[in-house]
């Protein structure tokens, strides 16, 4: 059953889920025309084509469900209309590890997060962390390759 809590996320989240979401409808009559030509084959218990084409059609459809709902529980967020002094989802923080070099990340959705370009899930354990937190306070979190302390350098609203 589907959730109704809001989901969080960046406008540009929200872009990439509705682009995909139109491919996916897009993609709909051209699987019904391969169904369609692979019926024409004649006996279906072994046509391959067709159930390539049904296992697709399945895909898709789930696919295509699971965005729409989580398109319609998008809380859309603009993070430089936000201010304060504590990390919030959107924000963006600068952190200084054990070593005193930087990391820069910023808080968003789990649909939106890639760490290796800087963004982090709220969800994400030093997301969870780091939530709520003020400039200079020390952050202690445990990652999956191993414990890691941090220092909020910087907290800006971009």
């Amino acid at each position: 059953m589907a959730s109704v809590e809001k989901l969080p996320m960046l406008a540009e989240g929200y872009e990439k889920l509705f682009t995909e979401l139109k491919a996916l409808r897009e993609e709909r009559p051209l699987i019904v025309d391969a169904i369609e030509e692979a019926r024409a084959h004649g006996d279906l218990s072994e046509n391959a084509e067709y159930h390539a084409a049904k296992e697709r059609q399945g895909q898709v459809e789930a696919t295509i469900a699971d965005l729409e709902d989580k398109i319609s529980r998008a809380n859309i967020i603009d993070p430089t209309t936000l201010s304060g002094n504590r990390i919030v989802f959107g924000a963006t923080v600068t952190l200084l590890d054990e070593d005193d070099k930087p990391i820069r990340y910023q808080i968003v959705g789990p649909y939106e997060a890639d760490a290796r370009v800087g963004r982090i899930s709220y969800n994400s354990p030093l997301g969870k962390a780091l939530i709520g937190r003020k400039r200079e306070e020390e952050v202690e979190v445990t990652v999956p390759s191993g414990d890691r302390c941090y220092v909020v350098e910087k907290i800006e609203f971009i």
